[in-house]
């Protein structure tokens, strides 16, 4: 790009929704991030905003670029952290992405997280869907399954969920208990409504019950914690998440092969700055006293 400039307006317009917020930060007058804008969008040839009232919302093409000046902003923030010798300063937006079912234990983290380091902006992505890190789409993902394998990522383990069957008692009241493995083709199921999911224990559901024997399925997990509490079927918990409920019947204890592993994922370009580090070591040593 031969403008930088008009990149990080971009960026900043982006980030606030507005030129007067983008002016107010990046220190310059509204026309001067008006122009700007004006002068990228002719020189790539697309609409990178669609204006309204309320301000500036980023297109799809906007969106794509600023995703990439997001990182390469980043990146800018590091270096000159190190040039000015203030390298272990923890600031700015920090984008974290899990899937769903970890949000009880993610987010309380990072509020913990801010209180040490009140100069971050947290944003907590969840979601089914892989978010790019190598697109700046996030700067620290924490993944369950098999290691991560995508080029250019910095994978490191982070710890594994026991993973049990369980019911409740008022379904155990009425179906009762299956003693082996073969009775479970006699009861009901609550489970993952992709059959192809990657967990590792929705695998084995998948290919030890009758597909038609999982009789409630969802792609929320919170959903499926609150069917198996109301008694829809048996159902996989983690091994805490049973704990804090009473009304639950262990069916089968965890197993290893269905322990779901977590990984925390990393760019190489973003690993080493300040914040990404700062966290990292911070949910390696908390994670133990919550997972």
């Amino acid at each position: 790009m031969q403008n930088w400039d008009e990149v990080r307006t971009a960026y900043q317009v982006a980030r606030m929704g507005t030129v007067s917020g983008a002016a107010e930060v990046l220190g310059v007058h509204h026309a001067t991030v008006i122009r700007h804008i004006d002068a990228l969008e002719n020189r790539l040839g697309i609409k990178l905003f669609q204006r309204h009232a309320r301000g500036y919302t980023a297109t799809e093409a906007g969106e794509d670029l600023l995703r990439v000046a997001q990182a390469t902003e980043d990146q800018f923030s590091q270096l000159v952290s190190r040039i000015k010798g203030h390298g272990t300063d923890v600031s700015g937006d920090l984008v974290v992405t899990s899937v769903e079912a970890m949000t009880p234990r993610i987010a309380p983290l990072l509020v913990l997280f801010q209180q040490e380091h009140p100069g971050i902006v947290v944003r907590y992505l969840t979601g089914e869907r892989l978010f790019r890190l190598e697109y700046g789409e996030a700067h620290v993902a924490i993944r369950a399954g098999a290691a991560p394998e995508q080029p250019d990522n910095v994978v490191q383990p982070l710890t594994a969920q026991a993973i049990g069957l369980y019911a409740s008692k008022a379904y155990v009241a009425k179906h009762g208990l299956p003693k082996t493995t073969q009775d479970y083709a006699s009861h009901r199921f609550v489970g993952h409504d992709d059959p192809d999911t990657r967990a590792p224990f929705h695998k084995w559901l998948a290919t030890t019950v009758p597909r038609q024997n999982i009789v409630y399925r969802s792609d929320d997990a919170h959903a499926l914690v609150l069917a198996i509490r109301a008694g829809a079927g048996i159902g996989f918990l983690t091994e805490e998440d049973a704990a804090t409920h009473s009304e639950l019947v262990e069916i089968a204890a965890p197993r290893a092969e269905w322990a779901a592993r977590l990984w925390l994922v990393t760019h190489v370009d973003l690993h080493r700055t300040s914040k990404v580090q700062a966290l990292v070591k911070f949910l390696k040593t908390r994670i133990k006293d919550t997972v």
